[in-house]
């Protein structure tokens, strides 16, 4: 179904109240966040930012190019790249539980903040061929100015941001063919400060 663009008011992903959140213990599984940078994200794809990356100028000087930051990854017949914009309605508050990853085998997914907003980024190493390894997932918190690649096949949950009303655009593959698997995590964990 598609819908026409409008002012959608806010939405709040449903939370544990103060007295839940107050109660993780230490035998609750959780992920602690942390700083996103391109060496503890390269595992799982780029980070698409300026800061330790070199350019040139072009137009005349008026500009400088900060060439190839990532690069998309597509299989399949009959496919292209497409870039979407993904509006997303919904404000997550820190602690929240998670409970499901999913991935896409046959392209690379970009995530690019239009209004330099902050963003969680939460993925997992596999553990074969079908499956991640729920003992491997790790949480990075984008400043804003950071954008991400998962690459190809990457374990990773949906988009979770701490704002409502914030736009992506999104960069990844266009074409026929089930493109999404998803994995529900044997037990939930908590994503923390």
């Amino acid at each position: 179904m598609i819908y026409t663009s409008s002012k959608s008011p806010p939405v709040r992903r449903r939370l544990a109240r103060k007295d839940q959140r107050d109660k993780i213990s230490m035998h609750e599984k959780s992920i602690k966040i942390q700083p996103l940078t391109q060496a503890n994200f390269a595992p799982f794809g780029d980070v698409i930012e300026k800061d330790n990356h070199d350019f040139f100028p072009i137009n005349q000087g008026l500009t400088e190019r900060y060439h190839a930051l990532s690069l998309a990854q597509v299989s399949g017949e009959n496919v292209a790249v497409g870039m979407s914009i993904f509006h997303n309605l919904c404000a997550t508050e820190i602690p929240f539980k998670i409970d499901m990853l999913e991935r896409h085998p046959y392209g690379s997914q970009s995530f690019i903040p239009l209004q330099q907003q902050q963003f969680i980024i939460i993925v997992a190493l596999p553990l074969d061929q079908t499956q991640p390894d729920e003992q491997q997932i790790f949480a990075f918190l984008s400043n804003g100015k950071q954008g991400i690649t998962y690459h190809q096949g990457v374990w990773h949950h949906p988009l979770i941001t701490l704002e409502a009303n914030s736009d992506f655009l999104v960069v990844d593959r266009i074409g026929e063919g089930k493109n999404c698997d998803v994995h529900d995590l044997v037990e939930s964990r908590w994503v923390v400060e």
